[in-house]
Parts: C-alpha cells; sequence; structure tokens
C-alpha cells in the first residue's frame, strides 16, 4: 500500500486489538497495525492525517541506519568493559539515591540487555543495562531512579512519575535522550 506523503511502502496487520497504530521497522518499512474488522478506508484516512509525522518518523529510522553502518558493533571486550566499568558505577548510584528516596532494594545485576535500560522485580532486584555508561550520567541517574520508584509504584502510574518528577525533576529530558539515542547504542551491541 502506499499513501502520498509516505515515501516507504505500507504494510497492514490485521488482529484482535481495538486501536490502530503505525510501527516503523528498522529499515524504514511501515507497518499498520488494525483491528480485524476495521474498513481500509478508515486505515487510508489514518495514514493520511498522519502522513507527516509518519514520515518524519521514517527518514529519522532511515538515517539511524545510515549512521549505524557508519559505526562498528562494539567487541565482546568492550562490552565486558562496560560491564565492570556499570558494576562499579551504577550500585553507587542506586545507594545514594535509594537513601535519599528512603526506599529499599535487593541485588542488583548489570546485564547485556537488548530491549531495556532497566528492570525492578517484585522482590526488589533491581537489572540495569551495562550500556548506560555510554550514556550521559544524567541519563544513567534516571533510570535508577526510575527503577528504584518501581520499588513505590510497580506500574507507570500518575503516582509512580510524581514520585520520579519530585526526585528527579529533569526526567523528560534524560528519557528523550535514550529514545534519541539509545537505539544506536542497543544496534552497537546487538549487531543487528
Amino acid at each position: 500500500m502506499k499513501i502520498e506523503g509516505i515515501s516507504s511502502e505500507i504494510e497492514i496487520v490485521r488482529s484482535r486489538r481495538k486501536t490502530l497504530s503505525a510501527d516503523i521497522e528498522p529499515d524504514g518499512r511501515v507497518i499498520v497495525r488494525a483491528p480485524m474488522k476495521m474498513p481500509l478506508s478508515d486505515i487510508t484516512r489514518f495514514l493520511t492525517e498522519k502522513s507527516r509525522l509518519i514520515e518524519k518518523h521514517v527518514l529519522k529510522r532511515i538515517a539511524e541506519n545510515e549512521k549505524l553502518s557508519e559505526t562498528r558493533p562494539f567487541t565482546p571486550e568492550e562490552i565486558q568493559k562496560m560491564a565492570d566499568t556499570a558494576m562499579d558505577i551504577i550500585p553507587r548510584r542506586v545507594e545514594y539515591f535509594a537513601k535519599l528516596m528512603g526506599i529499599t532494594y535487593s541485588r542488583i545485576t548489570i546485564r547485556n540487555q537488548k530491549t531495556r535500560w532497566g528492570s525492578c522485580t517484585a522482590a526488589g532486584n533491581l537489572n540495569f543495562n551495562c550500556l548506560l555508561v555510554m550514556t550521559p550520567p544524567e541519563v544513567l541517574d534516571s533510570v535508577v531512579v526510575h527503577e528504584l520508584c518501581h520499588r513505590l509504584h510497580p506500574d507507570h502510574s500518575k503516582a509512580f512519575y510524581d514520585a520520579v518528577y519530585k526526585v528527579f525533576p529533569e526526567y523528560d529530558r534524560c528519557d528523550r535522550w535514550l529514545k534519541e539515542n539509545g537505539r544506536l547504542l542497543i544496534r552497537r551491541m546487538t549487531g543487528e
């Protein structure tokens, strides 16, 4: 399917979902996820209305791919060094913010994650991506605060974000940095 204003090919995937969304694949293809019975005219109207925004993201994804092709993947030795550095830095940042927030936690694990920057289990175990040491220090801190706040609120509710902003008012700026730059770091680690 082609829509004026969108340079990439568009693929429609129907499922039992209730809403319509458009995802941009790493190669720039547009995947539209639609409810089974939604008329094609509604999908076309959605794509036409969102064509500028979709095209902006298509071009951004293509530019990321070009940048990645110019950037070599991390070697296993570099990844190990990042993990070692993270194991030195992150526990100290967790300890600092946990004391500041009056929050307890259990174990800290450093991983080579492909999709997450951090996670928090119900038991209070904290997991962090070793690539955080490649981000600005405030971005690393924002992820630490995010995961510690899950000790208070296990969801992403308003109360959760209120807790995050109380400790880290610049959270949105750091989150935006990760969204804009994090994919490239992860792709350098995974080679994908």
